[in-house]
């Protein structure tokens, strides 16, 4: 019978974003990341440009909005333009 197994309440799991897209994980301070890809029931991420990864629970990442996204990478060049190692 058709939806015989299928709890009515179950939260659907976002969808995955492209790899290298920005997002903000709600999880870790609304830090910005790049999704890099899925291990196991979480997602990889990394910070914008490079640097160390982090998993990020699915259902506390969101895309980045345009503003934090320019935030995020005016950051990393104002670093770089200081010299500091990246």
């Amino acid at each position: 019978m058709y939806g015989e197994n299928v709890c009515p309440n179950a939260q659907q799991p976002p969808g995955l974003p492209a790899l290298g897209a920005l997002v903000v994980d709600t999880g870790h301070g609304d830090r910005v990341g790049e999704f890099r890809g899925v291990a196991g029931a979480r997602w990889s991420l990394r910070p914008v440009g490079g640097g160390v990864e982090w998993e990020a629970e699915p259902h506390q990442v969101r895309p980045a909005l345009l503003m934090e996204q320019l935030r995020a990478r005016t950051a990393r060049l104002n670093a770089r333009s200081r010299g500091e190692v990246l």
